[in-house]
């Protein structure tokens, strides 16, 4: 990923601590507002207790990064943004210096990760949109990596299924916007690189689509869902009153009317979406219907894709005093 700015801090060695501009408490420790400029370069200008970075505060790097956020005894703890040189951000939640909580990553290449982290990756659910396809997985991540239930949708049809190790496994279906789905079976496929020398190769896994039947859906046309929104409306209970119910208790029905029927709601005038023609459906092959490309996993580092990595080489140092 494009943590070039390191987003850990480990504790400051030596007696020069840098320089510091603020308020000290009487113990002579940084304590309240102040601007300090430490011994490797870095800046700090915010809050302080008791010697350590506590509160609301800015931290730039030498190397252009930069942190704007909340801080506890010098962690970066609560909400805060941190821009990486390369111009990738985060924005969300911190605990103890990771990423964890809900969170947005815009990464350098323009994809986009909204949802949860955890031990400073994605984990839990969460919406990555794709920007080179428009394509984005909504669904659940396990350290990093898609796994669980989820959905691939495209530009006109989606994928509803499993993944397992960030790619699709087991049963699932693809729904189209004409109006037909796809139900069927991703089965995993060993594939093992005959050139290669060493015998302990791990084998790699491509999932291979087995289509199964294809049957037709209801579609709700867009002039069709006031409609539908007024018949749900239409059929809530209506909540009434203590006087209006005794009032009602003693009314007499007028003469001539007869008694509504409550049974009966207002139809759609939604039309049958019409039935897939030859070849609008997907044919049963073993072969993967979606693009390779937009299955795959999130790129990596210098792509923008997973944020796993951090790098250590310009980490925040902690000032102790």
């Amino acid at each position: 990923m494009s943590d070039l700015g390191s987003d850990y801090e480990e504790e400051e060695q030596g007696p020069y601590l840098g320089e510091y501009e603020g308020e000290r408490n009487e113990k002579d420790e940084r304590h309240g507002h102040g601007k300090a400029t430490l011994p490797n370069g870095d800046t700090y200008e915010g809050m302080y207790e008791n010697g350590k970075r506590h509160g609301q505060g800015t931290y730039r790097f030498k190397n252009g990064a930069r942190y704007l956020g909340e801080y506890s005894k010098n962690k970066k703890h609560g909400q805060g943004t941190f821009i990486y040189p390369d111009g990738s951000k985060y924005e969300g939640s911190w605990v103890d210096d990771q990423r964890c909580g809900f969170g947005k990553y815009y990464y350098i290449n323009g994809d986009v990760y909204e949802g949860e982290w955890q031990n400073h990756v994605r984990h839990g659910q969460g919406t990555y949109v794709y920007a080179e396809t428009g394509t984005k997985y909504v669904g659940t991540w396990k350290d990093g990596k898609r796994e669980a239930a989820g959905e691939l949708i495209h530009a006109n049809h989606k994928y509803v299924g499993i993944w397992k190790e960030d790619r699709t496994e087991g049963k699932g279906k693809y729904v189209f916007d004409i109006g037909c789905q796809q139900t069927g079976e991703y089965i995993p496929v060993e594939q093992v690189d005959e050139k290669a020398e060493d015998e302990d190769v791990v084998p790699t896994i491509i999932p291979k689509w087995k289509a199964g039947d294809v049957t037709q859906i209801q579609l709700i046309e867009p002039d069709d869902e006031e409609e539908v929104v007024k018949e749900a409306e239409a059929e809530q209970p209506v909540v009434e009153t203590e006087g209006e119910a005794a009032a009602e208790e003693g009314a007499a029905p007028v003469e001539g009317e007869a008694p509504a029927d409550d049974g009966e709601a207002p139809g759609a005038d939604g039309e049958q979406a019409p039935a897939a023609e030859e070849g609008d459906a997907p044919a049963e092959t073993t072969e993967e219907p979606a693009a390779a490309e937009e299955d795959a996993a999130p790129a990596d580092a210098t792509d923008g894709g997973n944020p796993e990595e951090a790098a250590a080489e310009d980490e925040e140092p902690a000032e102790d005093e």
